[in-house]
């Protein structure tokens, strides 16, 4: 009996890992395609590229400033409730998002209503994963965080070719309505993990070990990790953010390699490179370690984005080297958590990540407005890249030489 119920439950844990890539494949599109919109927005609403990137801004602020709240919510009314309604607010984000004819009206659908959605979908997903899966942590988080950048890549091309047939408008309109379904779908599978419900029903929460906010907020040790995540988040996010403008002025973004246009080409390649990362340097990170995982990883961010720089004139070249861009950034979504879990325990896990994950927000600043703003003010986008790809090298840095010996000291649950 007690065998069965052990093999029912590792079953179990397969489901939600499923359910939960599915959940974040739903919600992928508002981060990863936004850069297809800003053309056609810029023409529609007669503003500049700053103003349209704070759409974007405004949705990953959200998404990642409100995390610590919404993981408490999804820890006290359970992940179905509160995923399902975060999937329903990210469709509703862009079928209102049709109709904006102004830019506040984008900031609040788009950017509210999106931040707000995808944030309760990402932060409970996450969570979801590093409770049901302690022994494998890095690569089950891998996964799903893989599904959020593995989603766009069945969307980026139909959504291109949508506003090109069809408008952006009809576009937001349609793959609105189908990212609710899908995802609503999926969602009402979630539970929790069993340890958990146990704890809950019979009222000894105690039993899941780990540290509270108030006690993880005060040590060195998350401060570095949010430090580093705003480095990496600012430099990937500059890229998602950026792609179309800056292939435009490279003078690649219409050139065809392999019988499709660079621009729509690079961004799915980026999209796969971007998923299989995850769960990749997760698997990687569960055997070698975090912080060696993490230099690895971050250094060839920096290597590959000098790369992308030098060779940014070349359309074979864009293409390829933004593959390998990605293929070093995505894995922050699957390392960080799993490096945070590991040092402050379960029972906060999710309130705990969404600390840590506002560092997201802080990089969509960085990355989105204030990089097109250096853009605007030197006319190059080399000064940018310079930037980004210092914070890379320098990140991996710390991760060696600052985070592993601070991490070894003491065990904080």
């Amino acid at each position: 009996m007690a065998s069965t119920q052990m093999s029912s439950a590792r079953w179990e844990r397969w489901v939600q890992l499923i359910l939960g890539v599915v959940c974040m494949m739903a919600i992928s599109s508002p981060q990863y395609t936004w850069t297809l919109f800003t053309k056609p927005l810029m023409g529609a609403l007669a503003v500049k590229l700053p103003e349209i990137q704070v759409t974007f801004s405004i949705l990953i602020v959200l998404q990642t400033f409100l995390s610590p709240a919404q993981g408490f919510l999804v820890d006290r009314f359970g992940p179905r409730f509160l995923i399902s309604a975060g999937i329903l607010l990210t469709g509703l984000s862009w079928v209102l998002a049709s109709n904006a004819t102004t830019l506040t009206q984008l900031y609040l659908t788009y950017g509210l209503f999106g931040g707000v959605g995808t944030g309760i979908v990402y932060i409970g997903i996450v969570s979801q994963m590093v409770k049901w899966f302690p022994d494998r942590r890095g690569f089950a988080v891998g996964m799903v965080a893989a599904g959020y950048g593995f989603g766009a890549i069945l969307t980026t091309i139909p959504i291109s070719s949508s506003i090109v047939d069809h408008g952006y408008q009809s576009t937001l309109w349609t793959f609105g309505l189908i990212f609710s379904v899908v995802g609503l779908l999926a969602a009402q599978g979630l539970k929790r993990p069993p340890r958990e419900r146990h704890a809950i029903l019979t009222g000894h929460l105690e039993e899941v070990a780990g540290a509270s906010p108030a006690v993880m907020l005060k040590t060195p040790v998350f401060w570095l990790m949010f430090i580093m995540m705003t480095m990496l988040s600012t430099s990937g996010l500059m890229v998602i953010s950026q792609t179309a403008a800056f292939a435009r002025d490279f003078g690649v973004a219409s050139i065809i390699v392999m019988g499709m246009a660079a621009l729509p080409l690079a961004l799915t390649v980026d999209r796969i490179t971007n998923g299989l990362t995850r769960p990749f340097f997760g698997w990687m990170s569960d055997r070698i370690g975090r912080e060696n995982t993490m230099f690895i990883a971050f250094m060839l961010e920096g290597i590959a984005m000098f790369a992308w720089l030098q060779f940014r004139n070349d359309p074979v070249l864009f293409v390829m080297l933004s593959g390998v861009v990605f293929f070093g950034w995505g894995e922050i979504f699957s390392l960080f958590p799993s490096t945070l879990t590991d040092t402050f325990g379960e029972r906060h896990a999710t309130a705990n990540y969404g600390f840590l994950y506002m560092a997201q927000g802080v990089g969509s600043v960085l990355g989105g407005p204030m990089a097109a703003q250096l853009h605007e003010a030197t006319g190059s986008w080399i000064p940018v890249f310079g930037v980004v790809i210092t914070l890379d090298i320098l990140a991996a840095i710390l991760a060696i030489a600052v985070l592993k010996p601070l991490r070894k000291k003491r065990q904080y649950f």
